[in-house]
This record gives structure tokens, C-alpha cells and sequence, in this order.
């Protein structure tokens, strides 16, 4: 784990995109960055909370960010590269049904909110009551880099250069390819869980404030779609063949992200890997792995594509 050269603490987030935001910090290519981040409710939400606390929330301030990071040298057209090095959880989070939010919205029209304690080291699971133990699990849901588009952009739903993207497997160790669309490229990340499923059905995971050791390099002139990433597959180190290949697919109609996640991985696979398109096509339908990443960020949803790379021996 590399050690910190920079500290951003949680008052400097922001609540929107925003290619206009004067970064807090600048960086060169390759430095690294521990990331405080609050909750996901902005501290709307406490450990002394009740479900009332849903009846005068503030969903302007939900989701904020910590940030911006201007990258020096980084362009439109780059990919900047996010290596996740470390969490640092809080021991405490927050999972809720937030009427008008989430995939079954219309079906529990009623606030809920639950209270999780957990040891922050993750030797004991995390209680849902008496009724299942939950594996500690932390992960940043939204990391992402400003939009070309001027103005501010609302921070909920994913675009092609990031953002609540609420895909589980940024953990520790993995790496994130984001395209640049700005100068600087304008980091931000935020949203930390302690855990939670593919899909994020309700609308909430387990929101939990942590610290994020991120380090942040860059690639020149490499055009990128849309995010992808790779992530270790078990314990953070390993092996290049032990890692996971990751692409995304993000818009307003499941199909069509399901599509450009899934041709992601053939230009990885026939870049990376020298297979002809249609090999790696095939390829994809035998030995990967399509998931809903996330479902309730509206309008757009989060579809990712997995690809094991110790299939390659």
C-alpha cells in the first residue's frame, strides 16, 4: 500500500458535476491521494437517526464528492487511470428505503432505515439483525471525472466518464480507466459502502463514511468508450492472470448498455489479448459475465461485463 502524498478532507465536496469547479488540489501523473469522504446523505443522516429524518431530506445535497483533483497534463482524449489502494472504514453506516428511490419504489411507499455497526478491520461480518451476517465489502460507488458539457450536471445518475457508476468491484486493488473529456480531468470520488449487492435494488446500500487512498496516472492519447476497470480476484495482490477484466455499459435503456459493455470487453480482448472479434465474441457468451451493476441511479443504468483472466492460463 503506498502511502498518502495528499490528503483532501470531506468539506471540500461538491454536489454536481461541474467542469467550471476550481479543483482543490493539483496533482502530476502518478502522485497519490487519500480521498475523506462523508456519507451518502451529506450527514443528513446520523447514528441518532430515525426513519423521520426522510421527511425533510434535502436530496440536492444526496451523493456529494470529494474533489476536484486537476491532473496536470491530462487532456481530452486520455484516459486517466485510478489505482484503489486502501479503504479506511468508519465502523458505522446507514441502509434505508427512501420513498420515491429505488427499484420497487412503487411497492413500499414507507421509510425504513437500518443502523450498522461493524468492527472497520472486517474479522466479524456486519449483523442484519438475527437474520443473515454480511461479509465487510468496501468499495467507492461514485468516482468519476467532469463532463465536457458546461454547466452543472446532477451527480446521480452514471455518464460515459463516471460517476455513480455503484459498481461493487472498486475495491482495494483495483484499477479504474476513465476517459478525459476536460483539461486536468477533474477527479472526484465519494460514496463509500461497506457492501452491497449487484443492482443496489432499494436504492441504498450500506452507506458508511471511510477514507480512500487512491493513486492517479495517466495514458496519452488513448481513446476510451466508456469506464473499465480490473480487479483482483480474491485478495487484493496478485498476478496479472488473477485479476478480472471489467467493462461498462451506461445509458437510459438496459439493452443497449448491455451492448456496449459487452463490445467493451471484444476491442479489450482483441487489443489485450490478439483475438479476432468474432473469437472474442464467442468468447464472451462461454466464460464472461453480465451484470447489473446498478438499476436506481435514473436515467441511466450501470451494466457491467466480467471476464476472468486466469482462463488464459
Amino acid at each position: 500500500m503506498l502511502a498518502a502524498g495528499h490528503t483532501i478532507h470531506r468539506h471540500h465536496c461538491h454536489h454536481a458535476w461541474d467542469n467550471g469547479l476550481k479543483p482543490v488540489l493539483t496533482i502530476a501523473p502518478g502522485e497519490t491521494v487519500a480521498f475523506d469522504i462523508t456519507d451518502a446523505s451529506s450527514g443528513q443522516v446520523t447514528p441518532q437517526s430515525t426513519a423521520a429524518v426522510f421527511s425533510n431530506y434535502d436530496s440536492a445535497r444526496v451523493n456529494p464528492v470529494t474533489g476536484p483533483v486537476l491532473v496536470d497534463g491530462a487532456e481530452s482524449g486520455d484516459i486517466l487511470v485510478v489505482r484503489l489502494e486502501s479503504f479506511q472504514p468508519s465502523g458505522w453506516g446507514w441502509t434505508a428505503n427512501i420513498p420515491g428511490f429505488g427499484l420497487l419504489a412503487d411497492d413500499f411507499p414507507d421509510a425504513a432505515l437500518m443502523h450498522w455497526h461493524y468492527e472497520p478491520d472486517g474479522r466479524t461480518p456486519l449483523l442484519f439483525g438475527e437474520a443473515a451476517q454480511i461479509p465487510l465489502a468496501p468499495f467507492t460507488g461514485t468516482i468519476g471525472v467532469a463532463p465536457s458539457e458546461p454547466g452543472a450536471h446532477s451527480i446521480i445518475p452514471p455518464r460515459r466518464v463516471g460517476g455513480n457508476m455503484d459498481v461493487r468491484d472498486l475495491v482495494a486493488g483495483s484499477v479504474l480507466y476513465l476517459p478525459v473529456e476536460v483539461p486536468g480531468a477533474l477527479l472526484s470520488i465519494g460514496d463509500t459502502h461497506a457492501a452491497q449487492g449487484d443492482g443496489e435494488i432499494c436504492g441504498t446500500a450500506i452507506e458508511s463514511p471511510m477514507q480512500v487512498t487512491a493513486a492517479i496516472d495517466l495514458i496519452k492519447g488513448e481513446a476510451l468508450a466508456m469506464p473499465r476497470l480490473d480487479r483482483p480476484q480474491g485478495a487484493p495482490t496478485g498476478t496479472a492472470d488473477s485479476r478480472i477484466w471489467i467493462t461498462t455499459g451506461i445509458g437510459p435503456d438496459l439493452h443497449e448498455a448491455a451492448r456496449a459493455a459487452v463490445r467493451g470487453m471484444i476491442d479489450l480482448l482483441a487489443r489485450e489479448r490478439g483475438l479476432p472479434a468474432l473469437d472474442a465474441y464467442m468468447l464472451c457468451s462461454v466464460a464472461g459475465d453480465l451484470k447489473i451493476s446498478q438499476i436506481v441511479d435514473a436515467p441511466n443504468w450501470t451494466l457491467s461485463f466480467h471476464m476472468p483472466q486466469s482462463i488464459f492460463g
